[in-house]
């Protein structure tokens, strides 16, 4: 690997079709239940992470080469506008973290759903970043956020975490077929090192204080007023009476 890669270029080598392939199945499988009108990809346009995305409008957002060009730090969308927002990868590549997340609170509408993944530094991939710690290839270069801080983060700015998993257990070997022997790990990860995956996922949702969704009530009987009964008729001392 050459020390000018871009995370996309990264992720044609064998470790990042690794990572690739195990992500784009937790999105796949988590966006599909999630409903609304608009959603948005933040990053890493080459992968489309909303493909199973069942939203009527759905776009990616990026700096360079995306459907909708912005500044992550600065999103170009209105206040609560948005039903979901992705973020793969984006937290740890950028030097504002912080304002990032406070712009998509900014733009999430009151129980949207924020969805991040990002490496984790304690596990082997962290190890990894550790021993090249300096270096200025990706993904080495960035600056691993630990999911606790994270969760803490996002409490900060009212999100509730209602989801969390992990995947990449593997070492980051640079070979596919040492990446292919090592599979056991990822099969047996979330039961023995639950904590210990390479990347994990957020799922996160934006709640608003002191708002109650009006739901209806549909086990409670419906009593109609007594005006607006219905007068009982005796048919049969009517029919008497002609």
């Amino acid at each position: 690997m050459v020390a000018d890669m871009s995370f996309n270029e990264w992720t044609l080598t064998s470790q990042g079709q690794y990572l690739q392939q195990r992500e784009l199945a937790y999105f796949d499988k988590t966006v599909v239940d999630l409903f609304g009108f608009n959603a948005v990809q933040l990053g890493n346009p080459a992968w489309d992470v909303l493909r199973n995305s069942r939203m009527t409008h759905r776009f990616q957002a990026h700096d360079a080469a995306a459907q909708v060009l912005v500044e992550p730090t600065h999103l170009p969308f209105a206040n609560q506008s948005l039903d979901m927002l992705v973020l793969p990868h984006v937290l740890e590549f950028s030097n504002y973290p912080h304002q990032i997340l406070r712009e998509v609170e900014r733009v999430l509408i009151a129980e949207g759903h924020l969805l991040i993944s990002g490496f984790n530094p304690r596990s082997l991939w962290g190890l990894n970043r550790w021993l090249r710690r300096g270096t200025a290839v990706y993904p080495w270069s960035g600056q691993f956020i630990n999911l606790t801080r994270l969760k803490d983060w996002l409490a900060l700015l009212n999100f509730e975490v209602v989801a969390v998993s992990m995947c990449c257990y593997a070492p980051p070997l640079e070979n596919a077929d040492s990446l292919r022997f090592f599979d056991f790990m990822e099969l047996a990860g979330d039961r023995w090192w639950a904590k210990g995956g390479g990347v994990y996922f957020i799922h996160a949702i934006k709640r608003v204080h002191g708002m109650h969704l009006i739901k209806p009530r549909w086990q409670e009987p419906i009593t109609l007023s007594r005006a607006l009964r219905p007068a009982s008729r005796n048919i049969q001392n009517e029919s008497r009476h002609e």
